[in-house]
């Protein structure tokens, strides 16, 4: 698989004591690079202004400039919340908006998958405001870029521990947004109200409780969720918000699942659906995971099983608990 990279990633935040630290992709690489996985690797861009501008206004834009450049040599937080900047954290948080660009037109162009190694994260940044570790959204750029570009419809796939509360904001005009996510952690969104199929997007979220919720129930889940949700969307390109915090351990999330064996189960299933409707076309972004050695595995799972195209194996419906089977309940009525 094709992994998007860039040096420029481990400047954010760096010397900084901070969870979203830069050994996340620097780990995540190393790793890859003595595993044999890294033989794919090609370089980023920045993202350009008009390309931000198809989820962010200019006044949100113009507000990070203004932030990072107030700051001088001491690091502080992004006026719009809890985001933590310093003087670097602009150019890098281009260069991941624009890494995830080039990841989406690499699968356009291979109609396979490519993995954009990207921080910071994304799928807590609205569109005019930062949250959390995020700026910029990835993964949504990504799609609305394929959307604007290409036409046809994407659909972004979150796994992460957290609510994707940005993209979520983000989904419309033919991209639609599917999570699970560990709730009322933060942000607090995604309750089980949260649901909306429109003619060409949709959003389905699917909280689980906050831990224990294990490896056959989280595999489970997504295997009954995702083919529906495609069913009615009929995507033409997969975004993966690829984040690993739900492992077991994780010090910020923590579902209770295996890391690398969730990691590997969920790319098999993206596979066969990506190849059902996307002729083949999905983009991983990285977002959380922050046991660098946990998520450094579980990443080469991805690859390597996605790359492996193995037949996903079915998990146990009935390991799903109950509240979870009765939203996916309600999903698969609303979707004809």
């Amino acid at each position: 698989m094709i992994v998007i990279y860039d040096e420029l990633y481990t400047e954010h935040l760096k010397g900084i004591d901070h969870p979203e630290s830069p050994d996340r992709v620097a780990g995540v690489a190393s790793y890859l690079e003595k595993s044999g996985l890294f033989g794919g690797r090609e370089p980023a861009r920045d993202a350009t202004d008009a390309e931000l501008a198809f989820v962010h206004p200019a006044a949100y834009l113009e507000r990070v400039r203004r932030d990072v450049a107030a700051l001088g040599a001491r690091p502080g937080y992004l006026s719009t919340g809890d985001t933590v900047l310093d003087h670097s954290s602009l150019a890098v948080a281009r260069r991941a908006a624009g890494g995830a660009i080039v990841a989406m037109e690499r699968a356009v162009e291979t109609n396979d998958a490519v993995f954009a190694l990207v921080r910071p994260p994304g799928h807590h940044a609205e569109p005019a405001r930062g949250m959390g570790f995020c700026i910029f959204g990835n993964a949504a750029l990504a799609a609305h870029a394929f959307v604007q570009q290409n036409g046809g419809r994407a659909l972004i796939v979150d796994f992460d521990y957290h609510h994707g509360n940005g993209t979520q904001a983000m989904a419309r005009d033919g991209v639609s947004f599917v999570s699970t996510h560990a709730y009322p952690a933060y942000p607090g969104t995604g309750g089980p109200s949260e649901q909306s199929i429109a003619d060409d997007w949709a959003v389905v979220n699917v909280p689980l409780p906050p831990h224990s919720y294990g490896t056959e129930a989280f595999v489970a889940t997504w295997q009954r969720a995702l083919p529906e949700v495609a069913r009615r969307v009929r995507p033409d390109l997969i975004v993966v918000s690829a984040g690993y915090d739900y492992a077991s351990g994780d010090p910020v999330g923590d579902l209770g699942a295996d890391g690398p064996q969730s990691a590997a189960a969920l790319a098999a299933l993206i596979r066969e659906i990506g190849a059902e409707y996307a002729n083949g076309r999905v983009v991983y972004c990285l977002e959380g995971g922050y046991d660098v050695a946990t998520l450094a595995r579980s990443v080469a799972a991805t690859l390597r099983s996605h790359d492996a195209a193995p037949a996903s194996e079915r998990a146990d419906p009935g390991s799903i608990p109950a509240p979870q089977r009765s939203i996916l309940e309600r999903v698969e009525a609303t979707c004809p």
